[in-house]
């Protein structure tokens, strides 16, 4: 109202943008009961996610011409057979 626009309009895009923070509300609220259910699902996708960047950027040998996908995949079986390993 106070830029120039009418009432009605000023009220009415108040009352969109606080509809709009009450269903954010809700699917933040949605979000936080499932977090239990989803939690080891996120850190599994993280923890990935967080392997590929290590292997490709902070490695060095990875950037070698050639090399970059076999070098990825080899950490990543490693990995995995060290998870085995940790576990049995």
């Amino acid at each position: 109202y106070g830029l120039g626009y009418s009432r009605r309009f000023s009220f009415l895009t108040a009352t969109a943008t606080g509809l709009v923070e009450l269903a954010a509300g809700f699917l933040g609220a949605g979000a936080v009961t499932l977090g239990p259910a989803i939690l080891p699902w996120a850190l599994g996708f993280a923890a990935g996610a967080m392997l590929f960047v290590v292997s490709d950027e902070i490695i060095p040998e990875t950037h070698r011409p050639g090399l970059a996908e076999g070098s990825t995949a080899a950490l990543f079986v490693g990995f995995c057979v060290m998870m085995v390993l940790d576990v049995a």
